[in-house]
């Protein structure tokens, strides 16, 4: 499979960078493994717990807008998915039953607001997108709450569009490659326009987030486009 590589964590305004969980496979037989990355979308929550079948996959509350920091190594096989309020352990949103398979990478995205949230789990598919040279992978979340309108989410890079969604609340896209370079977001809905270029570099894989609640009250909470830096490729695409 693919393996992702990077050197640094870091939380930058502009993108999150983080490194992967991966296997050394040199040290001897190991216990099946998965490694799962969660972040808190839900813009009335400032801290909260994720964990699977009861266990938290991290030490310290995940604030809104923020990520567990890496990849952590989980056990394999079917584990349920849970969030919590992290000051008074209320449960947030229904758990969600997942099968987790050995050396695939997943994440979790905590979304919603005012009692109405979910724990939306994907398979970080970017093993089954075909490897182009010189090429960044990109996918998307819309997080932005409002359950009743789809939106038009648009990428284009040198002026082509490579996405043309209209996609549901909630929604995660596949992978996609996309040539490196600046390429331009585009989210519209009945009440919202926002838009953002970013640069993407080559081999490096990308999630967008679309994310906060319309009309709230602070500029941390209001709908805006964030990224992820998942990891990177080597230079086989692996």
């Amino acid at each position: 499979m693919r393996s992702y590589l990077v050197a640094a964590i870091a939380l930058l305004s502009t993108g999150i960078i983080f490194s992967s969980c991966s296997k050394n496979k040199d040290n001897g037989p190991q216990p099946p493994a998965a490694g799962v990355l969660a972040f808190n979308l839900a813009p009335d929550q400032p801290g909260i717990s994720v964990r699977l079948s009861g266990n938290a996959i991290h030490e310290s509350p995940i604030m809104y807008g923020n990520y567990t920091g890496a990849y952590r190594a989980i056990y394999t096989g079917d584990r349920p998915v849970e969030s919590f309020d992290y000051s008074s352990m209320k449960p947030l949103g229904a758990a969600v039953n997942f099968t987790f398979l050995d050396d695939k990478s997943y994440s979790v995205f905590v979304v919603g607001a005012a009692n109405k949230y979910k724990n939306v789990v994907t398979l970080d598919d970017v093993d089954s997108t075909e490897y182009s040279s010189g090429s960044a992978y990109v996918r998307y979340i819309n997080a932005i709450v409002d359950s009743t309108q789809t939106a038009d989410i648009a990428v284009k890079s040198g002026g082509n569009a490579v996405v043309n969604d209209n996609a549901a609340y909630t929604h995660v896209s596949d992978f996609k490659a996309i040539p490196a370079g600046d390429i331009s977001i585009t989210f519209k809905n009945g009440n919202l326009d926002l838009s953002r270029t970013i640069n993407v570099q080559a081999n490096k894989v990308y999630t967008i987030l679309l994310m906060g609640l319309p009309g709230a009250g602070t500029d941390a909470a209001k709908p805006q486009i964030k990224f992820v830096e998942n990891g990177v490729l080597d230079s086989a695409g692996r």
